[in-house]
This record gives C-alpha cells, sequence and structure tokens, in this order.
C-alpha cells in the first residue's frame, strides 16, 4: 500500500519587517497561529508514517500458557488463611477440614500504567491507524506456607507480573489482567509444590511418627 503525503509549507520573507499590527495573526490562519516546534513535529510524524505505514503496530497482548491439570499433594490439610476459592488449585483438591496440616495463602496485587504523551499520539497519523499507546500491568506477588503445628515445613513464594498494551480502538480491562496475573502466579505456587512433594511427604509422614512416639510414651 503506497501513500503519498506532500507537506507545504509557505514563509513570509517579510514577517520580521512588518509593523506589530500586520503581523498579526490572521483570522483563521493556522500557520500563524500554530509554534513553530507544532509544526516541525508534524512535518517528522508525517515523514515517518510515510515510510513506515507498511509495518503498522498491532495491539499485542502477553499470552499465558494453558494451567497444567493440577496434582493433589500427597497429604491433606486445612486451610488456616486465605479464601478456598482463590487459592492454587492443587491446595485447593487436597483440603480436609480435620487435618492437623495448615495452609496459609496470601496473595496480593499491584497496578501499573504506561501511557505515550496525549500531545505526540494526538500529532502522530499511526495513531488513527492501530499504533500502540501504552499499556497496562498488574503484578501479583503470592506466598504459600504449611505448617504441622508450630513448624513450618514448607514456604513458596512466586512473583508474576502480566500486561497488554492498548490503541485506540482498543483497550484491556482491569479484571481481566487482574485474573491473568491470579492464575500464572498461582501456576507458579503449584509448580513448586510439585517439586517438593516428594520432601513434603517425608516431612508429614516424620511429623506423624513424631507424634505416635510422642503419644506411647
Amino acid at each position: 500500500m503506497e501513500r503519498q503525503i506532500v507537506i507545504s509549507t509557505t514563509f513570509d520573507l517579510n514577517y520580521q519587517s512588518r509593523s506589530p499590527k500586520a503581523r498579526r495573526p490572521a483570522p483563521g490562519g493556522l500557520l500563524y497561529r500554530a509554534p513553530l516546534y507544532v509544526l516541525a513535529i508534524v512535518s517528522l510524524s508525517l515523514a515517518s508514517f510515510a515510510d513506515g505505514c507498511a509495518t503498522q503496530q498491532a495491539t499485542v497482548a502477553q499470552i499465558q500458557p494453558s494451567p497444567a491439570q493440577a496434582a493433589p499433594l500427597p497429604f491433606k490439610g486445612r486451610l488456616s488463611e486465605g479464601d478456598a476459592e482463590e487459592i492454587p488449585p492443587s491446595v485447593a483438591i487436597s483440603l480436609s477440614k480435620t487435618s492437623p496440616i495448615a495452609f496459609s495463602y496470601r496473595e496480593e496485587l499491584t497496578h501499573d500504567e504506561r501511557h505515550t504523551p496525549l500531545l505526540l499520539s494526538a500529532l502522530d497519523p499511526a495513531t488513527y491507524f492501530g499504533a500502540t499507546l501504552g499499556e497496562y500491568g498488574v503484578t501479583a506477588f503470592a506466598t504459600l506456607s504449611i505448617s504441622d503445628g508450630d513448624k513450618v515445613i514448607g514456604y513458596y513464594t512466586a512473583k508474576v507480573r502480566v500486561f497488554q498494551t492498548y490503541n485506540l480502538d482498543s483497550e484491556p480491562t482491569h479484571a481481566s489482567l487482574e485474573n491473568q496475573a491470579r492464575a500464572a502466579v498461582r501456576e507458579k505456587i503449584d509448580a513448586q509444590l510439585a517439586n517438593d512433594s516428594n520432601r513434603l511427604a517425608s516431612a508429614v509422614a516424620g511429623s506423624k511418627r513424631s507424634a505416635g512416639d510422642t503419644a506411647g510414651k
């Protein structure tokens, strides 16, 4: 696709020699009302757009991988802190209200934004053809503690940032980004639990033996 843009600028060489009254801007005269630096920005923006119109920038979203099927932990535990509807899947399917093992789960979300300055985006013709104007991001930080009585047998942390750019035609919602961030950080906690499952199983078995030996004395 070819576009030809012609920029025509007229300068009055006698402008400085006119009287103050004669130098007043003509009504509706855009050339004299606009500062020269604005005309320069417009000229540069149009030139850049003419050179790069074939490679327009599209809105790009960070794609999150599909979460793997959660596997239950090698033991049951009760939720001492957290919302049962908002915990890692492997913990959710390993809950038991009567278990001596306790899960404590916390999640924190923070938001950040980046925007192209309004003046620059308004003067850039690419803005009206889908150019990226900025991005919205959400960072999720999660901690999971597993304890048996007063003894902590597992502690895990994870941090994930998800983001999505936006343009003049489309913009992400904070809710959708929050959901992505929560799912991603819980998946990271689940991955850590899967890697540590053998050690956790041994730790829980050791606690049960210790409790049995103490009861038998």
